[in-house]
C-alpha cells in the first residue's frame, strides 16, 4: 500500500511513479490527458462539486459502478470501479494515492492495482479559480496493461477523453 500522501512506496500499485498527477509534465512513456471542464461558478458551487467528486457522486452519476472501502476518497483506501454492464462488466481495482482539500482546491487521485486493465494514474480536482469559475481538471498517465486494453488501440485514449468531459458535464448539475 502507498504511503497516504502518495510520496512513498507503493508495493500493490502497478506502476512506480505514484502521485504525477499532482504535478507537470506527467511521466514519459504514457498516454497522457489533460481536460479542464469549466462546471459552475462560485464558492458555494465548488463546495458542492468537491463533495460530488469526493463521496464518488460524481462517478456514480456518470454510470460507472464504484465498490469503495471508504464513503470518501481516502489515500490508501482500496475502490473497483465497474464499467460496463452484467458479464461484461470490466472491473478495475485502484488505491486512491493522494488526495487535497484547500480553500480553493479538492479532490483526489488513484492509481492502477493489478487486475485493472491499464498502468497508471488519473485525477479529478475541481479548483475555484481567482475570476470565481469553478473547473474540474481530470489529469491522467496510462498505458494498456492488458490484452484488450491493448487491442482497443486507439479507442481507449477516445474513452478516456469521452469520460472526463462526461465528468464535467454531470458536475454541473450539483454547481
Amino acid at each position: 500500500m502507498g504511503s497516504p500522501d502518495g510520496s512513498g512506496p507503493a508495493s500493490r500499485l502497478t506502476y512506480p511513479e505514484v502521485g504525477a498527477t499532482r504535478r507537470w509534465p506527467l511521466p514519459a512513456g504514457y498516454r497522457h490527458l489533460r481536460v479542464r471542464t469549466h462546471v459552475g461558478y462560485g464558492r458555494a458551487a465548488f463546495e458542492a462539486v468537491g463533495r460530488a467528486v469526493m463521496d464518488w457522486r460524481m462517478h456514480r452519476a456518470v454510470g460507472v459502478a464504484i465498490r469503495a472501502a471508504d464513503p470518501v476518497a481516502t489515500p490508501g483506501r482500496s475502490v473497483v470501479v465497474g464499467l460496463g454492464a452484467g458479464p461484461l462488466r470490466l472491473r478495475a481495482p485502484c488505491e486512491v494515492v493522494w488526495t487535497v482539500a484547500e480553500d480553493t482546491r479538492t479532490g483526489f487521485a488513484y492509481g492502477t492495482l493489478p487486475g485493472h486493465p491499464e498502468r497508471g494514474e488519473e485525477s479529478f480536482v475541481v479548483s475555484l479559480e481567482p475570476d470565481g469559475s469553478v473547473v474540474l481538471t481530470v489529469t491522467a498517465f496510462s498505458r494498456p496493461d492488458s490484452w484488450f486494453s491493448r487491442a482497443g488501440g486507439p479507442l481507449v485514449p477516445r474513452f478516456q477523453r469521452a469520460y472526463a468531459r462526461r465528468c464535467g458535464r454531470v458536475l454541473r448539475r450539483w454547481a
